[in-house]
């Protein structure tokens, strides 16, 4: 939890935190000492009927009414669950932002309609890349190349920054921890077909942009 909202605060403050569940039941007692430290208000919402999941529609209830009061700029939806495609959808099309979490096997269609999504393993430094395998390496390279054609200038070359923009609007769970970088540079490095443009040594590289582009 404490990585959760370490990653939460790169994005904004998190002014209304809230988890929602069945608090009387044995396996979420040990969410209480959690809860406390980390200032999370627990909505208590009964299970009224077997095999019938009324916390989602408790959330989406409360997420609809704070959307309505119009005092955020966004949402940041922790589930792996696919009944909130449809909420992130709604708060997206009233121009917020949606930054959900969840774990790998979260449905593609939530994923999707995130602005941005954050696999909760690569949260933790001690877990290994959830992206290794051949398939995603070569789904990785087909994404950058798309990416750095679509933002780059006349002169083949595309800002490190619009290249990271591209790749949020094609792929929202696009994240260089899932590959195992901390940074996007530090992907494109690592990248045979590609070659990046470091600012001159000394330079401020504060106030300085790199550029990529694909090897010719």
């Amino acid at each position: 939890m404490t990585e959760l909202f370490a990653e939460v605060s790169h994005y904004g403050v998190a002014s209304v935190k809230r988890a929602y569940g069945d608090w009387t039941t044995p396996n979420l007692k040990s969410w209480k000492d959690t809860l406390h430290k980390m200032a999370i208000q627990p909505i208590q919402q009964f299970r009224y009927t077997t095999g019938k999941n009324a916390t989602d529609s408790s959330m989406i209830i409360d997420a609809m009414d704070l959307l309505h009061a119009g005092n955020l700029e966004g949402f940041c939806l922790v589930s792996s669950d696919s009944d909130f495609t449809r909420l992130a959808t709604r708060i997206r099309e009233a121009g917020l932002l949606v930054y959900g979490f969840g774990e790998k096997h979260t449905p593609a269609p939530f994923v999707a309609t995130c602005d941005k999504f954050i696999y909760t393993e690569i949260l933790k430094a001690e877990t290994a890349p959830i992206a290794s395998t051949k398939e995603a390496q070569s789904s990785l390279e087909s994404m950058l190349r798309a990416a750095v054609e679509a933002a780059d200038r006349d002169n083949g070359w595309a800002r490190l920054a619009a290249v990271g923009n591209m790749l949020l609007k094609l792929s929202p769970s696009f994240d260089p921890r899932n590959y195992g970088f901390k940074k996007l540079g530090e992907l494109v490095k690592g990248q045979p077909f590609l070659e990046i443009m470091q600012p001159p040594q000394g330079a401020d590289t504060a106030n300085v942009h790199l550029y990529v582009r694909l090897r010719e």
